[in-house]
């Protein structure tokens, strides 16, 4: 079996079974949603290598949390999002300063996390989240420039290429602060996602072996709560 689908296999179970099989500590049935907004800071791991920058994104969506004990001093639950995402990549080379392509892809995703978190219930809780996450491909816009037709020891192979797996998925996990207050839950987090999927075929006889989605996410959320 690849080690891509042991950690995604491990970190499901640790998303679905962690909140719930603790029952020896303090039950709770806390159960909020509400929306996140943020942005995404875009590259995607090529081989063979294309150079690039980093890629603005925005990132937002409903979410829902469902919070099923205190453990001692952590509170364990479980916490799913439905996100409009953007995806992509910039190239930029040193040598070639005039050349501009730029990527960006629309995605569905959903995030399946594990929420832990440490702090008081009324009051500022340091929390971390992590698990699988799975995104379906929409669209996407090119932006390319005329230079590019007088350059030819640069890779293009990616330029016309089009999305081949519409299904993505991976890894992502991160951190943050969450002030709770009788308004609701205020939220800020970074997380990082690691893609295991490749947008383009990656057979022996296809160009890339690897062309796989990674993103620094910075998001704010917000969560009223439905049942305490």
């Amino acid at each position: 079996m690849k080690i891509k689908n042991i950690i995604g296999a491990a970190l499901l179970l640790t998303v679905w079974v962690l909140p719930g099989r603790a029952q020896i500590g303090e039950q709770r049935q806390n159960f909020a949603v509400g929306f996140n907004g943020g942005i995404n800071l875009n590259s995607v791991s090529f081989s063979p290598t294309v150079r690039q920058k980093n890629l603005m994104g925005i990132n937002g969506g409903l979410t829902a949390r469902y919070i099923s004990e205190k453990y001692f001093s952590m509170i364990c639950g479980a916490q799913v999002e439905l996100n409009f995402s953007q995806h992509g990549w910039d190239e930029f080379y040193e040598d070639f300063p005039d050349l501009q392509y730029t990527r960006k892809m629309n995605y569905v995703e959903i995030p399946l996390l594990a929420h832990l978190a440490f702090g008081r219930d009324r009051g500022v809780q340091f929390f971390i989240h992590a698990g699988p996450q799975i995104g379906f491909f929409l669209s996407d816009t090119r932006t390319k420039n005329d230079a590019w037709e007088s350059v030819t020891n640069a890779t293009t192979e990616q330029h016309d290429k089009n999305v081949e797996n519409k299904f993505d998925y991976g890894i992502t996990g991160g951190a943050g602060l969450e002030l709770r207050t009788k308004a609701g839950n205020f939220l800020v987090e970074g997380r990082y996602y690691y893609a295991l999927s490749d947008f383009y075929k990656s057979t022996k006889k296809d160009y890339f072996s690897r062309s796989a989605h990674g993103a620094i996410v910075v998001k704010m959320t917000y969560l009223f709560d439905l049942k305490k």
